[in-house]
């Protein structure tokens, strides 16, 4: 078979064996989507579905000119970065570690996925019954006497975080040890012969080398992070300024029955979060082909 005729075979299969996934995918994400940009321009609540009425972009309007809005955006923003900030400093110390570890490898990398195999409400649970003053040792254990942790708004982010920081930061070290795995040896070796301290290796050969493996990790992370909800809302129910751009379109929507607003939030999270991939990899300047460790 020449050349062309086995490059074009092979393409058609490709295409043959994707096509099954990509209808699906299309069904469950494409739809969705556009039906949340349809009812976005109507003014349509479900206990008034003969008062349907089309304003066109007068939600979006009514949602960005909101200062509640702006306010859930900065705090699903400080929630974002402070929780990868710190999954990344921890998961790369995780990730270190696993690579030295010799014997009980397998064992310890299925050990630290434990919490990150928990569902997310469950997790949440357990935190918040440890920040509680009924039922928590957090107070206990760091002799912090009554303190009521979600009744202020900045112990209360610090309760979200930590759920968070615990939940997910097994996912990120799995990420990072694979792109730590493609680090070849050869340049450990060389760096240490050449009299290369620990932190000098660890900026000048082992971080440049993961470059591609950090960008997807911290991408991942931070799209997932800034569409938080699930601790929001079985922590804190949004109380004390908490409330996230993902649990005002779920206020908006549910608890308001308002599903133009809630649609319009929906939508305006979905392009923030496009927007924040786009410019994850232009920053980073990296083909993600390099993260799976292609040369």
């Amino acid at each position: 078979m020449p050349v062309t005729d086995r490059a074009l075979h092979e393409r058609r299969l490709g295409w043959e064996l994707t096509a099954p996934a990509f209808v699906v995918m299309l069904l469950v994400t494409a739809y969705p989507m556009l039906n949340a940009v349809w009812l976005s321009l109507f003014s349509y609540r479900i206990t008034d579905p003969a008062g349907r009425e089309f304003v066109g972009l007068r939600n979006y309007a009514v949602v960005l000119t909101d200062a509640l809005w702006w306010r859930d955006v900065w705090t699903t923003v400080l929630i974002t970065v402070v929780t990868v900030a710190v999954e990344l400093v921890i998961g790369m110390a995780f990730a270190m570690v696993m690579n030295r570890i010799v014997f009980g490898r397998r064992w310890v990398r299925t050990s630290i996925l434990i919490p990150y195999g928990i569902v997310t409400v469950v997790s949440a649970f357990a935190w918040r019954y440890a920040f509680s003053l009924d039922t928590g040792f957090v107070n206990g254990w760091f002799g912090l006497g009554d303190l009521a942790w979600f009744s202020h708004h900045g112990t209360s982010l610090f309760a979200i975080c930590m759920s968070e920081i615990w939940k997910t930061t097994p996912f990120m070290s799995l990420l990072l040890l694979a792109g730590l795995a493609q680090v070849p040896e050869e340049l450990q070796e060389a760096a240490r012969m050449d009299g290369a301290t620990w932190r000098q290796r660890l900026f000048r050969v082992t971080l440049p080398n993961m470059k591609g493996a950090i960008m997807v990790a911290v991408l991942f992370r931070t799209l997932d992070a800034y569409r938080v909800f699930d601790s929001v809302f079985v922590m804190t129910n949004g109380a004390q300024e908490t409330e996230t751009v993902s649990f005002l379109a779920y206020r908006q929507m549910i608890g308001r029955t308002a599903l133009g607003l809630g649609s319009a939030v929906s939508v305006l999270l979905f392009l923030s979060v496009v927007f924040i991939a786009a410019a994850f990899i232009k920053a980073f300047k990296v083909d993600l082909s390099q993260a799976r460790g292609e040369r």
